[in-house]
């Protein structure tokens, strides 16, 4: 399953990077990909929505599902 999250506050290459790191984190993902200019980072898994958001939200970023 897919999923897209907005995430806002993200620079530069580093802060993808972040986001990309504490989303794999996440239990049940098997893959991310992040675009800091659509402000979006897609999921595949089956991880909580709410999880992933929690994470970008602890790493500085401002996440919504």
């Amino acid at each position: 399953m897919s999923q897209t999250i907005t995430v806002e506050g993200m620079s530069c290459e580093h802060c993808e990077q972040t986001v990309e790191d504490v989303l794999e984190g996440v239990s049940g993902v098997e893959s991310v990909d992040v675009d800091r200019e659509a402000e979006q980072a897609t999921v595949d898994g089956d991880a909580d929505p709410q999880a992933l958001v929690k994470a970008v939200d602890e790493a500085g970023y401002d996440a919504s599902a």
